[in-house]
């Protein structure tokens, strides 16, 4: 699987150097790069199952966790 995923391609066709650079992701631009819709994503947050960093009140979702989170979780196949 190469990282980005496909699913960021539209957020990154504006400006792909500041987007990619970006460490941490929204829930929104998260739950769109898993696939999963935000209400998916929080119950996961919530759960304590996928890594998220709290800055004061905003979640956010450090990208090299969820590159890591998604390996962790590869099954089958030649990894």
């Amino acid at each position: 699987m190469s990282w980005p995923p496909n699913s960021w391609r539209p957020l990154m066709s504006s400006s792909p150097t500041v987007i990619e650079k970006r460490l941490l992701l929204t829930p929104r631009q998260a739950a769109e790069a898993l696939q999963i819709s935000e209400r998916k994503l929080w119950g996961m947050k919530a759960s304590g199952e996928i890594p998220h960093v709290l800055l004061g009140r905003s979640v956010r979702y450090p990208r090299a966790d969820l590159q890591q989170w998604i390996e962790e979780r590869k099954t089958g196949g030649v990894r």
